[in-house]
C-alpha cells in the first residue's frame, strides 16, 4: 500500500492513547454521527493556505473536481487538517489464516507521522517519525509483518480521498460504472516517479455519483519490500460496508476485500475483512510522541 506516498502527498495528524484492553465495539449498521468538537492545533491560516492550494490544483481537471466533491462530502480538507490528532483501531484480518494486522494507532495528519501499539500488549509499539520506521517490543515475534509498510497504510485506506491533496498525485477520470445498482464516478490515481516508496501503485476510486462518498476502492501493491525485482500483486477491490462520522469527518467502519474481476467487480468470497473502531481526536500529545523511544530499534531498508 502506498503509505510512504503520504509523506509527499498528504501530511496528517492523529493520536492513540495506550490501551491495555479493547474498547467496546462500535455498531456498524447504518451511518452514525459522533459529537462535534474542534481540537485543532494547527494555525487556521496554515490550514486555509493548504486547502486553497489543493482546491486550485484539483480544479484544474475534471477528475480533480470529482475528487474535490468527494473530499467535501467526507467532511472537507479544512476540517480534516484542523481536527487535531486522529486515533483509531485498525483490525485487518486475512480470511486465509495468514498474519493479521491489529493495532491501535495515532496519526499526525499534518506532518505525517504514526505510532501503533499492539491490541494485546500496549508496550509493543512501532512507528514512523517522518523519516524512519522504528519498533520497541519485548517479544520480537509480536509484529510479524513489514512495519515500515504498515505504519501509514491504514490511514491511506481509511481516509480516501482526503489523502490525495498533494503533489505527485495524478488523477484520471474514467467512464462511470454501475456498482451495486448505483451509478459511480470513477477516478484512477497514479503517482509521479519518486513519489514515496511505491510510485507504481495505483488506485481506482468508485465515488457515488449522488452522494460523492467512496463506495469501493480498487488497488494494487507494488511495494519494493514485497516485490524487490519489480511487479505487483493482482488487483483487489475493497467494498465499503458501513461508515460513521466523527468530528465532522466521514470514516469507513468496515471493508470487505476481494480479488477484482477484469471489469472491476468483486470476485468470489471476501479474502480480507477490515474494521475501524475507537475513532477519536485529541488536540495535544506528549513531546516526542512519534520519536523512537529509548531502547527502540531503527528499522532500515524497505
Amino acid at each position: 500500500m502506498k503509505y510512504t506516498l503520504i509523506y509527499a502527498v498528504v501530511i496528517c495528524s492523529s493520536l492513540i492513547s495506550c490501551k491495555e484492553t479493547t474498547k467496546p465495539k462500535q455498531e456498524v449498521a447504518g451511518t452514525e454521527v459522533v459529537g462535534e468538537t474542534n481540537s485543532g492545533s494547527i494555525p487556521i491560516s496554515w490550514v486555509n493556505n493548504r486547502v486553497e492550494k489543493a482546491k486550485k490544483r484539483l480544479d484544474g481537471s475534471e477528475a480533480g473536481k470529482v475528487v474535490w466533491d468527494a473530499m467535501e462530502a467526507m467532511g472537507g480538507l479544512n476540517k480534516w487538517y484542523s481536527n487535531g490528532y486522529l486515533s483509531f483501531r485498525f483490525n485487518y484480518q486475512p480470511l486465509d489464516g495468514s498474519v493479521p494486522r491489529d493495532t491501535y494507532q495515532t496519526i499526525d495528519t499534518w506532518s505525517n507521522k504514526a505510532r501503533h501499539h499492539s491490541v494485546t500488549d500496549s508496550t509493543a509499539i512501532y512507528g514512523w517519525d517522518g523519516e524512519n520506521a522504528w519498533v520497541t517490543s519485548k517479544d520480537s515475534t509480536t509484529f510479524k509483518y513489514n512495519l515500515r509498510f504498515w505504519a501509514l497504510t491504514p490511514l491511506y485506506l481509511a481516509a480516501q480521498p482526503l489523502v490525495l491533496d498533494g503533489e505527485g498525485v495524478n488523477l484520471e477520470l474514467l467512464p462511470q460504472v454501475n456498482y451495486k445498482d448505483t451509478l459511480q464516478d470513477v477516478v484512477k490515481v497514479t503517482f509521479d516517479s519518486g513519489t514515496g516508496d511505491a510510485p507504481d501503485d495505483y488506485y481506482i476510486l468508485y465515488l457515488d455519483a449522488k452522494t460523492h462518498l467512496l463506495s469501493a476502492l480498487r488497488y494494487i501493491v507494488s511495494y519494493p519490500g514485497y516485490f524487490p525485482d519489480g511487479g505487483n500483486n493482482p488487483e483487489k477491490i475493497m467494498d465499503l460496508v458501513s461508515r460513521t462520522t466523527v468530528n465532522g469527518i466521514n470514516f469507513p467502519l468496515k471493508f470487505n476485500t476481494y480479488w477484482s474481476t477484469e471489469d472491476g467487480q468483486p470476485k468470489g468470497e471476501p479474502i480480507t475483512t477490515i474494521e475501524l473502531s475507537d475513532i477519536e481526536y485529541q488536540s495535544q500529545l506528549e513531546e516526542g510522541f512519534f520519536e523512537r523511544p529509548e531502547g527502540g530499534m531503527l528499522l532500515e531498508g524497505l
